[in-house]
């Protein structure tokens, strides 16, 4: 005999298996409203009749709003890790491969998060490919500026005496950063 949970497990399951179904069969067009995309899907019955259309925001376009959460995302993280002197001696340290390198994990995280988040779906990288660089990109610079602010006004970021210092520096605080600002990003 089942117990609770898994009749309701089941329950739920089929309940999940029925939407994907009457959602893979639905109709999915993209129209631009009031200068946003939305995504319209239609969902029909079995004899062709609208049943329901459902509309959301396709949030593939990195606008003004964005830009202004990563700014605060990378401050969130890069505050509490830019005041630290291991960050500090740890930029001092480290070669500039290493720093390179953490730079290339940085951008290469912040890629596939937004693609997981904003793209995988319907395979929308094809139509949206040049606004899935521009997402990845803005997003580790301005967290790169933001970091850099910070540190030069914490006087750690010495940019015209030592601007190599100011860079690895920059880049190790700016690998948390750009992660909570891509996060703050998908805010709606």
């Amino acid at each position: 005999m089942p117990t609770p949970y898994k009749v309701g497990h089941q329950k739920h399951l089929n309940n999940r298996n029925l939407f994907s179904t009457v959602m893979a069969k639905a109709k999915h067009e993209v129209m631009r409203i009031g200068g946003k995309l939305k995504e319209i899907i239609t969902v029909h019955d079995a004899k062709g009749k609208v049943l329901h259309h459902f509309m959301q925001p396709l949030m593939v376009e990195f606008h003004w709003k964005d830009f202004f959460q990563v700014v605060v995302g990378a401050s969130l993280l890069a505050i509490p890790v830019a005041f630290t002197e291991e960050t500090w001696r740890l930029g001092a340290t480290l070669p500039l491969n290493n720093i390179l390198g953490i730079m290339a994990l940085s951008i290469a995280f912040v890629a596939i998060f937004a693609f997981y988040h904003y793209y995988k779906e319907q395979n929308r990288i094809q139509d949206y490919f040049d606004e899935f660089l521009k997402r990845a990109i803005i997003t580790y610079a301005v967290s790169f500026c933001v970091v850099g602010l910070i540190l030069f006004l914490i006087q750690q970021a010495p940019w015209s005496t030592d601007a190599l210092l100011a860079f690895k520096r920059t880049a190790i605080v700016t690998f948390p950063a750009s992660m909570s600002a891509s996060l703050a990003d998908t805010l709606k």
